[in-house]
């Protein structure tokens, strides 16, 4: 009997951690451990947004954030990235099904503010001047230093910075 107690508890313990892995973090766990994600980028988003940046992961922003984007496209940190109505609604609507979770925090418009980047970027240790470096820019060119950041990969393995 307690041998079959014990088998359900762990039974249990092993699904509803399974179940947490979903959303931001299972998605983010994925992506730094090189795994693919069983989400498929909207082909759409991938043409409009990485026509300037990467095409971020849905899952690096709460739905939240991302509706607050698309809806200053107009102001997109300091560039008109408008869209048609009709591109702008179907992208809005892939980001809000595919975006990751934001734990009660307010709505953060920017990755690179996130509570996730800031730990996995912590001062010292990365070298100080890492930001400036013209092969690299700023904290939001993913690229720079992880070579698969334009396949949604953030292996830490893979990670590579720049020396210039």
């Amino acid at each position: 009997m307690m041998a079959t107690l014990l088998v359900t508890l762990l039974a249990a313990t092993h699904a509803q951690a399974e179940e947490n892995e979903g959303g931001f973090r299972g998605f983010f766990k994925n992506a730094l451990h090189g795994k693919s994600s069983s989400q498929t980028t909207l082909p759409k988003y991938q043409k409009e947004c990485a026509s300037c940046h990467i095409a971020y992961p849905a899952g690096f922003l709460p739905a939240a954030s991302w509706q607050n984007l698309m809806g200053s496209l107009n102001k997109h940190f300091g560039t008109d990235a408008s869209l048609s109505i009709a591109d702008a609604r179907e992208i809005s609507q892939w980001l809000a099904a595919h975006g990751g979770t934001d734990g009660g925090l307010p709505a953060q418009n920017r990755i690179t503010r996130s509570g996730w980047f800031l730990r996995k970027h912590r001062a010292g240790e990365l070298p100080a001047n890492v930001w400036a470096r013209p092969s690299v820019h700023s904290p939001s060119n993913c690229a720079a230093c992880h070579q698969g950041a334009e396949r949604g990969r953030f292996d830490e393995d893979d990670v590579r910075i720049p020396s210039q």
